[in-house]
């Protein structure tokens, strides 16, 4: 029989509790960033739910149209986009809104706001339809333009070293948020019958090397040469090769085991996939802050600047000592 202390047990921290208490970290804070990502988390929560009954009320597969990338966008797409829309429109505290989903920068009407956000509501999403984890990739910025004003397209285009807030949200066999303020990076688990997150991985740090590397090898002979060197050498080290197709988990997965992800450049793609504002400052943030690193074959991603909203870039990102290597054999092309 279990005693009462073991069933009044604390349930730990919650996620509104946590930012409060970080919230004297960062200098002339006032309670917007916190308000902000409470927002971030309830639309993820809603999110959530969405997703668990997807194949009940037949929201998974496609609408039959294609975003501005030129994919097939997915019912769950839009429906995730349109959450975190109302959530952070109707939060009060960005002044505009860039997804991977829209061609145009949302101009929220909050002009007296100080925060921007650029997101990709439903990264994964065409892995609904087969069970497989998908997530939501986030960025904070603080606005350039004097507030008041309407925002400007300058304030959607900073840089990674710009950014005040990142994270991402894993929707799999548990829900997870884990998110950076630059210091440190912070995991927060969905308990759904309290309807809260708890911090469940606090101050993650990725390992300095690991056994794991994620890349789309079906792509191999379209790789770069240096590219085609380095995972030949994985192989002949016999590590793992672990790809998911949602850049969520891999990315998490190899966050805490230690790995590397690889989306590089093909003859397809010469300036890669990946969008650089909505998917790779944000998880290079991230990366960095647990001692990782992030580059495109040549850059460090959090110094890149943007020059268009759907920019894209190659990636290499996660363990230091495997992202140096394989920039080792980039480096012989």
């Amino acid at each position: 029989m279990q005693s009462v202390s073991q069933l009044s047990a604390p349930v730990g921290t919650t996620l509104s509790r946590f930012i409060a208490q970080q919230q004297h970290t960062h200098k002339g804070a006032q309670g917007e960033l916190s308000q902000l990502l409470a927002d971030i988390s309830l639309a993820a929560k809603i999110i959530n739910r969405d997703i668990n009954r997807a194949g009940l009320l037949n929201l998974d597969g496609s609408i039959g149209s294609s975003n501005v990338q030129g994919e097939d966008q997915q019912k769950l797409d839009v429906i995730a986009n349109t959450r975190f829309e109302r959530a952070l429109r109707n939060g009060g505290e960005v002044c505009c809104i860039i997804s991977e989903e829209l061609e145009e920068m949302i101009d929220t009407g909050n002009h007296k706001a100080r925060y921007v956000v650029s997101m990709d509501p439903l990264d994964g999403s065409s892995n609904i339809g087969v069970n497989v984890s998908i997530g939501t990739i986030f960025s904070i910025f603080q606005r350039l333009s004097p507030q008041g004003s309407a925002p400007t397209i300058e304030d959607a285009l900073q840089s990674g070293t710009a950014q005040i807030a990142s994270g991402y949200v894993l929707y799999g066999s548990s829900t997870i948020l884990v998110y950076t303020t630059g210091q440190g990076v912070n995991g927060f688990t969905y308990e759904p019958s309290l309807g809260e997150f708890f911090l469940s991985h606090p101050s993650i740090e990725i390992p300095e090397d690991g056994k794991i590397y994620s890349c789309n090898e079906g792509n191999f002979h379209d790789f770069p040469q240096g590219t085609q060197s380095y995972l030949e050498e994985c192989r002949k080290e016999k590590l793992s090769g672990r790809y998911i197709g949602s850049l969520v988990a891999d990315f998490h997965r190899n966050l805490l085991k230690g790995g590397i992800y690889l989306y590089p450049a093909t003859s397809k793609a010469p300036d890669g996939k990946l969008r650089l504002q909505y998917e790779c400052s944000a998880l290079a943030y991230i990366v960095e802050q647990a001692g990782g690193m992030a580059t495109d074959g040549s850059r460090r991603v959090m110094e890149i600047k943007p020059n268009a909203l759907h920019q894209r870039i190659p990636l290499y990102i996660g363990s230091p000592k495997m992202v140096e290597k394989a920039m080792d054999f980039m480096q012989q092309d």
